[in-house]
């Protein structure tokens, strides 16, 4: 209401001013005609009293001046032509000679020229301001006075009363004025409002008024622009959260700086990767100490764009790419390369390891075959050295038959068809197959089936290479008089429930540096162990790949003199395993056996 009232003010003193200055003219002006309506009249009297001196020529003049002043109710007096106050309405006669002479007054000197004068000044004989007004006549000049204080008392009255007007009509146009200006700061003071709440956030506000005129165009013109800038919110509103899940669905990191550099966005990828968990914004500084990455966010904030280029971040390759913003801000784009780079070094190690495989039984197998063909061998030697021949080709076979096993599960060709299984049963076939295929080798094998979990759901194929690997690979590395022992382990749970199927052994154990990497392919905790005893590298690589195919997983616990526990959980039930659409048409998968 600070606009009302500097409205009701400012017009408060314009018209306090404007009736002050009707006061004062009006009060100037009543004078002024009010002097000038009785000198007039005053005039009239005079020449009045002129004729009738003029007419009775013989008349006494102190006589004459009695009577017209009480006939007039005004002074009159009688002025002989050389000056002499010869008759005063106001003055017995004995005191006239005492008069002074008024041949030098200004009105008498202003009629004997013109024929009438008038003056105002201060009687002598009265002691206050007078009006006189004199005329000509034949016998000498006629005189007209009255005081001044009549004439004043007059003009105070006519005053008061146009004062009293005046402030009448004051508070008239004061309490008109109020009410205008409330009239027309009421809608400024709602737009006012109303301009607030939009510049605050608040789109839904509208303003109400009606109002005609610019007052009423405004509104309008508010509530049009009310409208546009909610809709356009909404469509930015839109966009961001577009733009947003878009940015945070990203596997890749992003990050936003502005020209005051500080990270005023990033997504949960570049969190992740640079293990940032501070709520932005926040200044560069806090990011990860790397010369790469300082240099790129430097060269992007300066202008010039880099990259990409390869970095390691908290053990993590990063492929690095900066864009400067047109605002002096910069972007970067962060890609996790350390899958890539990992899969490129196990195809590296893969092709090497296969190279390294292949070659020795080729060499064992060109070798000897060499030296048959050249040299003449007694019988028992070439049988020996054709037996050599015959146990690399088989070891080739195995490795060729495990590496197109693998091949196929991961390229989907094979697909588990899921059905109860009786552990024990299969257990007990695979033991039987062991103590035949190292009947020298003295190790004790042994079955512990949980009562509870006497079967499992998974392909029967599957269960019976899974067990039969983890048999030959304890059996393997058991020495004589330790013990092999097939067992199963119940896991309640509606989401998690289902059946670990492992394998523990008393063998030499595994170091703990190497646990994490023993279901690689061709990864030998002892290469040359591994060899000798006929291992591929591939069986644990296999049961981890069938497994998963299960949606299971595999585990494994060691420790070097304590022998080794690996296993392999199948869930319960056909939800856990592919449905039945997904399972048809499957093959077997072809058993290479241990």
């Amino acid at each position: 209401m600070r606009l009302a009232r500097r409205l009701f003010a400012g017009f408060a003193l314009v018209i306090t001013v404007l009736a002050i200055l009707v006061v004062v003219i009006s009060g100037q002006r009543l004078a002024g005609e009010l002097t000038a309506r009785e000198t007039e009249q005053l005039r009239h009297e005079a020449q009045l009293v002129a004729a009738q001196w003029a007419g009775q020529p013989s008349a006494d003049p102190e006589t004459l001046a009695h009577t017209a002043g009480a006939a007039l109710g005004h002074r009159v007096t009688l002025i002989a032509p050389n000056g002499r106050v010869i008759g005063d309405s106001e003055f017995a006669d004995d005191a006239l000679p005492h008069l002074e002479n008024h041949s030098t007054r200004p009105e008498v000197i202003a009629a004997r020229a013109t024929g009438t004068g008038v003056a105002t000044r201060s009687s002598p004989s009265r002691g206050d301001a007078e009006l006189y007004v004199a005329v000509r006549a034949a016998p000498g000049i006629a005189r007209v006075s009255v005081s001044t204080a009549q004439l004043g008392e007059i003009v105070s009255s006519a005053r008061g009363d146009v004062v009293l007007a005046a402030l009448i009509a004051l508070a008239a146009a004061l309490a008109l004025t109020f009410a205008f200006s409330r009239a027309v700061t009421q809608p400024i003071v709602e737009l006012r409002d109303v301009a607030r709440s939009l510049a605050g956030g608040d789109l839904a506000r509208r303003p109400s008024l009606s109002a005609p005129g610019e007052v009423g165009e405004l509104g309008t013109a508010m509530h049009r622009m009310a409208e546009q800038l909610a809709a356009r919110l909404r469509e930015l509103q839109a966009e961001e959260g577009l733009l947003s899940a878009a940015i945070e669905s990203l596997h890749e990191g992003l990050l936003a700086v502005d020209a005051h550099r500080r990270i005023v966005r990033l997504n949960d990828g570049a969190r992740r990767l640079l293990r940032l968990d501070r709520p932005v914004p926040f200044s560069v500084d806090l990011l990860p100490r790397d010369a790469l990455l300082r240099e790129a966010l430097a060269a992007a904030l300066g202008g010039e764009p880099s990259g990409p280029s390869e970095t390691v971040v908290h053990d993590r390759t990063l492929s690095i790419t900066a864009r400067p913003l047109g605002d002096g801000g910069a972007v970067l784009a962060l890609l996790d390369l350390t899958a890539t780079r990992r899969l490129e070094s196990v195809r590296r190690d893969f092709v090497a390891n296969v190279s390294h495989e292949l070659k020795t039984p080729l060499t064992v197998i060109g070798g000897f075959a060499e030296t048959i063909v050249t040299d003449d061998l007694p019988a028992e030697q070439r049988a020996q050295f054709a037996d050599a021949i015959r146990a690399n080709a088989e070891r080739m076979r195995r490795i060729v038959d495990d590496l197109l096993d693998l091949s196929r599960i991961e390229s989907g060709g094979w697909r588990p068809n899921p059905t109860p299984v009786d552990v024990a049963a299969v257990a007990e076939d695979i033991l039987s197959a062991a103590r035949r295929a190292h009947g020298d080798h003295a190790v004790t094998l042994d079955i512990a089936v949980d009562p509870r979990a006497p079967t499992v759901y998974a392909d029967p194929t599957a269960v019976w290479q899974v067990i039969t690997n983890l048999v030959d690979n304890a059996v393997r590395y058991t020495p004589a008089g330790g013990t092999v022992t097939v067992f199963t382990t119940r896991v309640e749970g509606d989401l998690l429930g289902g059946t670990w199927v492992g394998v523990r052994d008393s063998g030499i154990g595994i170091a703990p540096e190497h646990l994490p990497r023993i279901f690689e392919r061709f990864y030998r905790v002892d290469p040359g162990r591994s060899r000798d005893a006929g291992g591929t590298g591939l069986g644990l690589a296999i049961v981890r790949h069938l497994v998963e195919a299960h949606a299971g997983r595999v585990d494994a616990e060691s420790a070097p003199g304590r022998g080794t526990t690996v296993r392999a959980f199948f869930p319960a039930g056909p939800a856990a395993t592919l449905d039945a659409d997904t399972r048809q048409g499957a093959h077997p998968f072809a058993v290479t056996g241990p």
